[in-house]
């Protein structure tokens, strides 16, 4: 079963990453380019090695015809640890800047916001909707309708503000890019490490 090795590792890797939807045999046999035979072989040896080295935390299971990576059922415990307490997990500098802007003047299009950063806020838009920070609560009149963008009720929970007016007021709205973001950002990370000292 040498020669399947790398098979193995495509497999591994492609299970990895469809995640909870895993593949079927037909679906793998079309990503690696291998015969049916050749990946049910694969398949049965990973399945097996994976069982008997009690080293491995996860394991390869066929449910209803797709095989898919599991974690162990006796590592349950640990994983519903995890699960009840998940790690605080520290904004980045470019979310905290996007947040700032999003917190001062929402409502807010994603245009208006990277013309106050001079650079491109997707991702760091998609991170604090994805945390509940913030979320879109309308739309652009006119051509394009652009999503815009306003804070979250978890905002204000998570940073202690029991209403948007609480935020702390800028001597100059148009000094947001500069000022704002150092005032709002120093805000932020002191709230975070309260956060983290607590958990």
């Amino acid at each position: 079963m040498q020669h399947s090795n790398p098979l193995m590792s495509k497999i591994e890797s492609l299970l990895f990453v469809i995640g909870e939807d895993g593949l079927t045999i037909s679906q793998l046999s079309q990503l690696t380019e291998s015969t049916e035979q050749e990946l049910t072989e694969a398949l049965q040896f990973m399945m097996n090695q994976y069982e008997l080295d009690a080293s491995r935390g996860i394991t390869l299971k066929e449910i209803a015809g797709t095989y898919q990576l599991v974690s162990k059922l006796e590592n349950v415990e640990v994983i519903e640890k995890l699960v009840e307490n998940p790690p605080a997990q520290s904004l980045s500098q470019a979310a905290l800047e996007v947040l700032a802007i999003v917190a001062y003047k929402q409502p807010i299009p994603r245009v208006e916001v990277e013309e106050l950063r001079g650079v491109k806020c997707e991702r760091a838009l998609h991170t604090l909707n994805q945390k509940g920070l913030i979320q879109e609560v309308g739309r652009v009149e006119g051509t394009g309708r652009a999503i815009l963008y306003g804070t979250t009720k978890e905002f204000l929970n998570y940073f202690g503000l029991k209403n948007i007016e609480e935020l702390p007021p800028l001597e100059e709205q148009d000094q947001l890019p500069e000022d704002g973001q150092d005032l709002f950002m120093s805000k932020f990370q002191e709230a975070f490490l309260e956060e983290e000292n607590q958990s």
